[in-house]
Parts: structure tokens; C-alpha cells; sequence
């Protein structure tokens, strides 16, 4: 009988969809159970949040990457290649082995339908465990309390980012609700490692903090951030102890990511006391704030003419985009090209941009979820400013004549159809 190609099992897998009542969580506990636990004997770090949890993942990889441990990394969506959700050390699973790991999951019958998550949450474990990783960063791919990842177990370390309005239809309608199901992650026995968040947040995640009985809890404090700068393609600032700290990924979110990856790192070095030198410690940190990358977010994609693009897909994400924007180009108007889904709080994302547009190009995203993009056209002309709908191709096109910078923002799927222009 004929093997699945690559092509055939990424297809297979990302079509899949979630059937019947259970919640991710029990349907991967289910299938981790059946694959005999690939988890365990892994140190864990879990890390939850509405914006910023690829780039603390991806900051924390790096540290703990230098810092000698061989590090496993599993995140979602992937912007252009399916092998860019598992990750050892910085490097993409091979599709020889996404292949040949799929084949054995969809022909295995684990008496329920996974999703496509499900599926990509499995492959990761058992090739982290064929590579033998010391410690494994899993990112949650909704919420939190119910989601697959949270069948691993109890992690060493917990990370909880900033929390803003997303998913509503699923995760509630207000701060404190969306708060509760990503504290969901929070277990007894974990180091909780919070970003800095609204008093009604910040409540929230302290009272389940007591309630889990975590004994080992720090919150990101902006307060310590000194000398914040942009300069020579790098973001340059201070964090407590930490002088001096260069990052090539890019906004004033960045800042606090960073943090929240250096307190994990320190709470995981703490767990692993004795395996690495205290000068070391240091230097890994400031070595893998430095080296991190994570694509489309604030990713300068061509430099003349200047074209930018930035995940930035809800009201929280877009305010960062604009902050940071206004910092590293003071006085300067920009050029945004934008397409999100229809779920989105589109217009408070558009009235957030108004005060720095000089026009927008509108797209529509190859989903069906996606908001048309002559829809968009329309808002923004009642606010006032030029827009028109448009075809992709022509918004990525250096020769289109445009002077000035432009920026492209919103879905990742959307972010994802420009990388491929660049791949």
C-alpha cells in the first residue's frame, strides 16, 4: 500500500476537525496515554497568554538553547511552513520525519477525533523525546484551561502574558473571564511567571496563584525598564540587574517579553540548580535576548522601499504596533496594508492607526472567516481616510512606486501569505 507523501499527511493533519463534546485537553490526554506519556522525563515550561506568547517562547528557547540545554519548542500557527511549529534548538523538524511521525498517528485509532492541534501537539512530543530534549516550551493555542497542551502535566515553569480581548465567542466576555481560562494553566508545584496586567487580571491570576498554592510567583515590573532606545536595527534597554540588553525583535511590547523570558529562564535555572554556572546563567541571557528571532512580528521584510509586517491581530496587538512605530520613526505618517478575520475588533484596530495613516490598502484573507476586504475599504473611508481593496500580490510588489513606509498587519494567516512572497 502506498505511504502518505509529506504533502499528503501536512494536508490530512490540517484538515481535521475536532467532533463530539470533549474539550482538547481530554481528547490529548487520551492520546498521550495511548502513546505511552512521549512527555515524560521532559522538563516543562508552559507559557499562555493573549499577545506575546511566541516571542517569550521564542526568547526563552534561545536562553535556554545557549545555555547548553537541547530544547524542544512547540508553537502554532505556522506563518509559512508547516515545520515551524516543532522546533530543537532553533531548528525546524525535518518534513522526512513530519512524514513519517504523521503516518503513524493517522493510522493509530485513538477512539475519538483529534484536531489538527491535537495531531501537531502529539508529533511534537514524540520527536522531542526521539531527539531527547531536556526541557520543552509548549505554547497554548487557546485559553488555556481547556486546551490540549494542558494534558502534559505539571510544569516546572508557568507563563502567563499579557491578557487582552480575543476569542471572546469561546473565552468570555470580559478581561476577568478571558483571565480565568488562561489561569487555567497555573498547578500546584509550577514557578508562575506573569507579565504586568490590568488590577482586575492581576486579581484574577493572584487568587488562582493562592489557590493552586504556588509558592514561587513574579510579575514582570515595567518600572525597571531604563535607557530604552532604538539604534542600528536594535532595541537597546535595561531590566533590573540586566544593563544594556540588545534585541533585534522589534517594538515596545518586545521590552516586556524579554523580561518575562529572562524571570522564566531565572525560575527554570533555579529548578535545574547545580547544572549551570551562575556567570553563565547570565551570559545565556543576554546572549539569547539578543539572538532571538520569531517571524512576522515587527519583521522589516525589505528595506527600500521599506515594507514591514506585524502579526498584530487584535485591539491590544495594534495599540503595540503603534506605540512602537511611533518610537522608532518619530513624526513619520505610514502606508498599512491590512486583512483580519471577521471575530476581530477591526474597528477599534482601524481607530488606533487613524492619528499615523496616510492610507490603507485592505485584503481579504484566504479564509472563510476572513473580513471582505472592500468591507474594510469602506470603514475607514468614513473616518476620513483614502483606502481601497486589493489584490495581495500588488501590495508586496517593490515596483509598485509608493514612497514612504509601509506596514502590513493582521492575521497571521494574512502575515503568512506576504512571507511567502519573500520565501
Amino acid at each position: 500500500m502506498r505511504q502518505k507523501t509529506y504533502e499528503e499527511v501536512v494536508d490530512t493533519i490540517s484538515n481535521m476537525k475536532r467532533f463530539g463534546t470533549l474539550a482538547g485537553i481530554d481528547v490529548a490526554a487520551g492520546m498521550l496515554a495511548q502513546l505511552e506519556y512521549p512527555q515524560k522525563g521532559m522538563r516543562l515550561i508552559h507559557i499562555a497568554g493573549t499577545n506575546g506568547k511566541g516571542s517569550v517562547s521564542a526568547f526563552l528557547c534561545e536562553i535556554l538553547t545557549c545555555a547548553g540545554f537541547r530544547t524542544g519548542l512547540f508553537t502554532s500557527p505556522h506563518l509559512v511552513d508547516f515545520e515551524e511549529r516543532i522546533r530543537v534548538g532553533g531548528d525546524m523538524i525535518p518534513r522526512d520525519d513530519v512524514a513519517r511521525i504523521g503516518r503513524e498517528l493517522l493510522a493509530a485509532d485513538f477512539a475519538v477525533q483529534p484536531s489538527m492541534f491535537d495531531y501537531c501537539l502529539a508529533m511534537a512530543l514524540l520527536y522531542f523525546k526521539e531527539q531527547a530534549c531536556d526541557v520543552v516550551i509548549l505554547e497554548t493555542g487557546l485559553g488555556g484551561r481547556l486546551d490540549s497542551t494542558n494534558a502534559v502535566g505539571i510544569p516546572d515553569v508557568s507563563v502567563i502574558t499579557k491578557i487582552g480581548y480575543d476569542h471572546m465567542a469561546i473565552l468570555g466576555d470580559t478581561l476577568e473571564e478571558i483571565a480565568a481560562e488562561k489561569a487555567g494553566i497555573i498547578k500546584k508545584g509550577t514557578r508562575l511567571i506573569l507579565e504586568s496586567q490590568t488590577p482586575e487580571v492581576a486579581e484574577v491570576f493572584a487568587s488562582f496563584a493562592r489557590s493552586r498554592e504556588v509558592a514561587w510567583c513574579k510579575t514582570v515590573n515595567p518600572s525597571e525598564f531604563a535607557d530604552m532606545h532604538y539604534e542600528n536595527g536594535e532595541q537597546v534597554y535595561s531590566f533590573g540587574d540586566y544593563r544594556g540588553l540588545k534585541m533585534r525583535m522589534l517594538g515596545v511590547h518586545q521590552y516586556e517579553n524579554a523580561a518575562a523570558a529572562i524571570l522564566a529562564a531565572e525560575a527554570f535555572f533555579d529548578v535545574v540548580q547545580g547544572q549551570i554556572a551562575a556567570d553563565l546563567q547570565e551570559e545565556s541571557i543576554r546572549k539569547g535576548i539578543t539572538q532571538a528571532r520569531w517571524k512576522g512580528r515587527m519583521e522589516i521584510l525589505r528595506e527600500s522601499p521599506f515594507f514591514m509586517v506585524d502579526g498584530a491581530h487584535n485591539s491590544n496587538g495594534v495599540a503595540a504596533l503603534k506605540a512602537s512605530l511611533m518610537e522608532m520613526f518619530p513624526g513619520e505618517k505610514f502606508h498599512f496594508v491590512m486583512g483580519v478575520m471577521a471575530d476581530k475588533d477591526y474597528g477599534r484596530m482601524i481607530e488606533e492607526l487613524l492619528p499615523l495613516a496616510i492610507d490603507f490598502r485592505t485584503v481579504t484573507v484566504e479564509d472563510d472567516r476572513a473580513v471582505q476586504a472592500e468591507q474594510l475599504a469602506q470603514y475607514i473611508r468614513t473616518k476620513g481616510i483614502a483606502a481601497e481593496s486589493t489584490a495581495l500580490a500588488k501590495c508586496v510588489d517593490g515596483k509598485a512606486g509608493q514612497e514612504g513606509k509601509t506596514v502590513a498587519f493582521g492575521s497571521l494567516y494574512f502575515v503568512g501569505e506576504i512571507e511567502r512572497f519573500y520565501t
